[in-house]
This record gives structure tokens, sequence and C-alpha cells, in this order.
């Protein structure tokens, strides 16, 4: 007698070489747009489905999780992070969630070091003059932005992405810093020619460019708050494609009208899709649609990830890429 095949439910449009194996494997509902689904569409699919692969933009709260039927027993999240997910609710409910960790390692930090040029050296000005046909030539003084090499570079949270973003900034001539919950080993330390700093704040007040890459995490939520930014040096620039919660928005937006802190180059924001206006007003900010790991390639090896969780899952195994509450 054949296996029934799970219920696979998909709140968000894949690519479609995902969607197609998805379907070739299992039962699975997919989207026919590219929205989100509303609270109730969530708690429906929660009800009815043996799988749910949500992704960040779908908030899986304890309420929600309280609601899901019997069926429930495996949220295969498309994304690494999973903070949008009640994870220790799940659990207690008996449902598996899992991620899909290392896949968008070096999409991320090409963007981090993308945002950094970009902000230290005016890139968006250049572009908008260009664009507007207000170019008048070439002069001496015009779009002075400051040389990446010789500037120190504060990474705060060293896990996979920080550590690529680290390599990448010393093959620029950086000279790497880092704050960490826990120091590296010192073999991978000598590796990124990095320095470690305990003290977060001893780091900022000296660093000329933070770079956010740690998780988002009740420990980590305004770690970057106003007075951690009133430590950072006027001339300093700050980088985030890690989660917004990590960064007091509009203590940033205040210290940066006043001059306080010389740019910004963000990914992601505090509220989601609601940036502070004031934000899109200054030229010394560089803000982008959430697209640190918008590749064809990095969204399909998301998806495979997700294909094997829950395969292996289906043929009786703990997924890989299973998330406990321990590891948050």
């Amino acid at each position: 007698m054949a296996k029934q095949r799970l219920s696979v439910v998909v709140t968000r449009r894949l690519p479609e070489e995902v969607e197609t194996r998805l379907s070739e494997l299992f039962d699975v509902r997919l989207r026919d747009d590219d929205t989100p689904m509303d609270r109730s569409d969530l708690a429906e699919a929660l009800k009815t489905a043996d799988v749910l692969v949500p992704t960040v933009t779908d908030e899986i709260d304890s309420a929600l999780i309280s609601q899901a039927g019997d069926r429930l027993k495996l949220i295969a999240n498309y994304g690494a992070g999973v903070d949008h997910i009640d994870v220790a609710t799940a659990r207690q409910r008996g449902v598996l969630v899992s991620n899909t960790p290392g896949v968008l390692t070096d999409d991320t930090a090409d963007m981090t070091m993308a945002l950094l040029l970009a902000v230290l050296r005016r890139i968006p000005e250049g572009l908008h003059v260009m664009q507007s046909d207000a170019w008048d030539g070439w002069a001496p003084t015009a779009y002075l932005g400051g040389r990446v090499a010789g500037r120190r570079l504060g990474i705060l949270g060293m896990g996979r992405i920080g550590q690529a973003v680290a390599r990448r900034a010393s093959a620029f001539g950086m000279q790497v810093h880092y704050h960490n919950r826990r120091r590296l080993r010192p073999e991978i330390e000598q590796a990124l020619e990095a320095t470690y700093w305990e003290s977060l704040d001893q780091m900022v007040a000296r660093m000329d460019v933070i770079s956010i890459n740690c998780p988002a995490t009740p420990s980590t939520f305004h770690l970057m708050n106003a007075r951690r930014l009133k430590l950072m040096k006027p001339e300093a620039v700050i980088v985030n494609t890690s989660r917004g919660e990590v960064l007091d928005e509009a203590a940033l937006t205040r210290m940066l009208r006043a001059g306080e802190i010389a740019g910004a180059g963000l990914d992601v924001y505090e509220r989601g899709t609601h940036v502070n206006p004031r934000l899109r007003e200054l030229p010394n900010v560089v803000l982008l649609p959430h697209m640190g790991s918008a590749t064809r390639e990095g969204r399909i090896e998301m998806g495979e990830k997700v294909i094997i969780n829950i395969k292996t899952f289906d043929d009786g195994h703990r997924p890989p890429d299973q998330v406990v509450p321990a590891m948050l």
C-alpha cells in the first residue's frame, strides 16, 4: 500500500524549481500570488497541514501555534532566522521547527560590504546626480567619501556571516575587530586577523565602521541602543544586514540628523516594512529592501534545505536543521 503523502502548506511564492520539487514529493498547497498570508489563513494552514513552510514575513506566535491541529508536526522555515516563530511553544506542542542555515552566508556578507562601500564612498549620491542629469564634470572636491583601507571594522556577531564579512573586509585592507557571545577559537581568530573585545561598549567607541551580524533574540533586542550609539565616533558609520530589532532605529535617526553619526547602511528595519520616513530624507543613509539574501542561487539553496528537512522528517528521522530553544 502506498504511503500517504505529507500535506505541506507554503505561505509565499518560492522559486519555480523549489515549488516543482515540493509538488513532486508532497501534497503541497502553493500560493497563487506573492503576498503574505493573513492571520486567518495562517491559522487555517496550521490546523490542516502536516508541515508549514513559512517565511520571515509570517508571525507564527504562541497564539497561532496553540490553534494548530493534531496533524501539524513540522514548521520548516524558509530562512535562517526564526525569531518570527515561537519555538518554545512549538516544542511544547510536539511540533518540530527547522531552518535553512549556512546557504545565505556569502550573499549577506557581500551585501554588507556593498552597503559599507556605498555609504563610505557616497555611491547613491553619485547615482542620483547622474540619473538626474545634473553632473557638471569632475572637480577635485566633489563627492569626497572616505577610504575603506585602514579603517577599523567592528563586527557585532561573529558567526558564519560575521566571519565571512571579516574575510572580505581584510581583503579591502580593513582592521577587523569583533564582539561575540563567545570568543572564537585562537586558530580562527588568527586566520581572520581579528581582535576580540569582551566589552561591546569599548569596541563601539573605537571603531570607524560597525557591522551588525548577530541574530535577533531577547538578549540582542536594541543591543545597539541610544546609549551605545552615542559611544560611536561622529565620523563612524553603521551597517545592519541582520535584524532591525537589534538597532534602536529612532535613536539612530535622531543622531544621524544631528550629525552625531556620519552615516548608515540598512537592509533591515525595526518595524519591518514601516521605515522611519526621516531616514529616507538623509543623503548619508543607504536603504535597501531586505536584499541581503536576494540571489537566485541562495533562494534555490534555501528551498533545497527546506525539502531535505521535510523529506528527512517524512522518512522518520530528525531534520538535519532542527532548531531547539537552546540554540536561540
